[in-house]
């Protein structure tokens, strides 16, 4: 029994040593690890900029863009191509303020 547990254990640190290994291959692997991939000055400014904005203007952005396409719906057929354009603008406001989010939360390069 005791023969088998000394095994056993030998087995587990190889397992361990083996599994350590492979994460710093899969870590050293990864695309935003590599130095070769840096974000360009434009893409840097713009979410340096667009940090500083609150999230909530974007959503508020997609509810205003709801409401006039609404507001042009209502007004009859005259004006239906209008509240399907302006309409269409809420998916890019809610995908904006998302990538918003994620620039504060995880930082550029």
């Amino acid at each position: 029994m005791l023969y088998a547990m000394i095994i056993d254990i030998g087995l587990a640190s190889k397992l361990m040593q083996n599994c350590k290994s492979q994460t710093f291959k899969l870590i050293q692997m990864n695309p935003l690890n590599n130095p070769e991939h840096k974000e360009g000055e434009v893409a840097k400014t713009i979410e340096n900029q667009t940090a500083k904005l609150p999230s909530d203007v974007f959503l508020w952005a997609a509810l205003g863009s709801i409401a006039v396409s609404l507001v042009f719906k209502t007004l009859g057929k005259k004006h239906e191509h209008n509240a399907l354009f302006v309409g269409q603008w809420a998916a890019p406001f809610l995908l904006f303020g998302v990538y918003n989010k994620l620039v504060k939360l995880e930082g550029n390069d």
